[in-house]
């Protein structure tokens, strides 16, 4: 849109054109998106207000019935919104969802997702096809599309040119990675390539379903140097009839097998996790044997989310709903077990020395995180010279779930 002469704003602003890249995971975030769509024409009644994205493929009709919407566009739609803008303004109605389900490949943006201050986001394939009970995704995404080793790594190679050190590679499930090509070509394959770039220090993974992490996974992992010591695992529940009711693919003692091989591998190793609390049909019982085992496998940090009912998925018919009452108190329970985790965890690393990828100014210090993800301040002392820097420091205090150190110079 840059290149055909539209000037970025930002969202608050009075602008012409008002994009929504609407979301759909949970109930909370359907609302989010028609709030924020609402007050966008509120900004400027004139505008042209277009709503993008997860919940525009889902719920097109109910978008179309918001009067402030203007143009709805689904996923495959959004690498050529700057002519579906330009065909509104000629017909001045127009709405196009393709269906997703039928989408067979990678839609490359034709650049990095998201830079983050000295991070980049790399998205690496799209869609699931896990069909969780509780997830519309699979629907909002379509089926399992894997950008190609070549494209992936030509886009990286030029991001370490431009000086960005870390790479986060990301997907609605990385772990699917490369079952949609005719030869074998796995997550694990792709990982090997992106370890060769020059420039590149770290790569961090997002979301990994648990079953992706084996013996032979680890063995060839271990070989990469770049690969930080962090894993994001989904686990949801950690009851087995609750995981078997939301079509989960393993159970708790899998999972605790896992986070065995991943500790025995890497003595400094972080987990964190997600958690669904209230799934329908969850009773005290499982609930119990939830939190027993979060406690058991020990978890830096936890996301603990409410369950949500989505219209379209099977949990949404079940029985047995847990009253929100219910999902704050178990919700509450669960985020007090993350905090003393975490607290106990960063209690342990007071004297010791670790690598810290600066990030960004905080008041009087200097941000940024440890290899394994652990939030590291310093105080101020030469900005320029430390950012996107990797530098050595030894933690001499904790201030709320922060560690603080000096640099060793």
């Amino acid at each position: 849109m840059q290149n055909k002469g539209y000037k970025i704003i930002d969202f608050n602003k009075k602008a012409d054109i008002y994009i929504i890249n609407t979301c759909t995971v949970t109930n909370i975030s359907d609302k989010k998106s028609r709030q924020i769509i609402r007050r966008a024409k509120q900004n400027n009644p004139n505008s042209i207000v277009i709503a993008v994205g997860c919940y525009a493929q889902v719920a097109k009709e109910k978008l179309e019935a918001i009067k402030e919407i203007d143009l709805v566009l689904g996923n495959n739609e959004k690498k050529d919104i700057d002519n579906y803008i330009e065909k509104y303004k000629g017909e001045h109605t127009y709405t196009h969802l393709e269906d997703v389900m039928m989408q067979k490949e990678f839609v490359d943006f034709g650049s990095t997702t998201h830079i983050d201050k000295t991070r980049a986001v790399i998205k690496i394939q799209d869609g699931c096809d896990r069909f969780c009970s509780y997830c519309i995704i699979p629907y909002a995404r379509g089926r399992v599309r894997s950008r190609t080793i070549e494209n992936t790594i030509e886009e990286i190679k030029m991001l370490a040119k431009k000086g960005i050190k870390e790479v986060v590679i990301t997907g609605i499930h990385i772990a699917s990675y490369g079952k949609d090509f005719k030869e074998k070509i796995e997550l694990i394959d792709l990982l090997e390539q992106i370890n060769k770039i020059d420039g590149i220090e770290r790569i961090r993974l997002g979301s990994l379903e648990p079953t992706i992490i084996t013996k032979e996974f680890l063995n060839r992992l271990t070989k990469l140097k770049k690969i930080c010591h962090h894993f994001h695992l989904s686990l949801q529940s950690a009851c087995n009839s609750t995981l078997e009711r939301m079509n989960r693919k393993y159970t708790i003692e899998d999972f605790k097998n896992v986070v065995d091989l991943l500790r025995n591998t890497y003595k400094d190793v972080i987990l964190t996790t997600d958690i669904i609390v209230g799934f329908p049909g969850e009773t005290e019982e499982e609930f119990s044997i939830t939190y027993n085992n979060l406690k058991q496998i020990n978890f830096y940090k936890m996301h603990v989310f409410q369950y949500s009912r989505r219209e379209g998925t099977k949990a949404d018919k079940m029985l047995n709903q847990v009253s929100s009452q219910i999902k704050a108190q178990r919700s509450k329970k669960l985020i007090a077990l993350s905090n003393e985790n975490q607290k106990k965890y960063n209690s342990k690393m007071l004297g010791k020395i670790v690598d810290v990828l600066f990030e960004e100014e905080d008041k009087d210090a200097i941000k940024g995180h440890t290899q394994n993800y652990i939030i590291v301040k310093v105080k101020k002392e030469n900005i320029n010279e430390y950012h996107n820097q990797i530098k050595k420091v030894i933690i001499t205090q904790i201030e709320e779930d922060e560690l603080v150190g000096k640099l060793i110079m």
